[in-house]
């Protein structure tokens, strides 16, 4: 569940060695979690897996096989270990005007709930887990910085842009920290507004 894997290895400020170093280490955590998987079910395609470096164009990919899909159910996504590219895949759903979805089995976590708020219709089935956390570089977390810190500019946006406000994100960062996870209640997820329409009751 972590939520951004040593992010800054597209810094420009990084050398080749350090950069080698973070390719090493993003894949070796890839290959210790499940990748990311787009199946279209219908008009859904059902999401699986760790987002990562690869989830744009997978995602893109399964778009041009599938035209007809105008909704993203995500079941287990446990985060993202690219937070840059997962937040270019959610600006791209936004783009698409697609709708998301989570199932009363479904459990996201960290960037995979980041990529439900992407939907322009959010619905929600009694049961499914959203869990959040603070980000981490390293052994910095976002939590340590000060919200004037230009590291938080593109949460910031995202966050506006698919709520019409960044008072999620500051929620995000200080609901756990990076080692842990929080559920959200379902007061919360009413407070943030995170969903579009009444929950689902079973």
């Amino acid at each position: 569940m972590i939520r951004r894997f040593v992010a800054a290895c597209g810094g420009v400020a990084l050398g080749a060695a350090v950069l080698a170093g973070c390719v090493q280490m993003e894949v070796a955590y890839l290959n210790a979690t499940d990748t990311i998987a787009f199946e279209a079910d219908g008009n859904d395609l059902l999401v699986n897996g760790t987002l990562n470096s690869r989830s744009l164009a997978a995602f893109e990919q399964a778009m041009s096989d599938n035209p007809d899909v105008t909704r993203l159910v995500l079941l287990e996504v446990p985060g993202s270990v690219d937070d840059e590219v997962n937040l270019q895949l959610g600006h791209r759903v936004r783009d698409l005007g697609l709708d998301t979805h989570v199932t009363a089995d479904s459990e996201i976590h960290s960037g995979g709930t980041d990529l439900f708020l992407a939907g322009v219709e959010r619905s929600m089935e009694e049961g499914a887990v959203l869990g959040v956390h603070s980000w981490a570089v390293g052994n910095l977390q976002g939590r340590d910085l000060p919200k004037s810190d230009p590291e938080h500019a593109a949460y910031v946006s995202y966050t506006k842009r698919m709520l019409g406000s960044d008072a999620f994100y500051w929620f995000t960062l200080e609901a756990a920290p990076v080692q842990e996870t929080h559920v959200m209640s379902a007061e919360e997820i009413a407070k943030y507004g995170l969903l579009t329409k009444p929950v689902e009751r079973n």
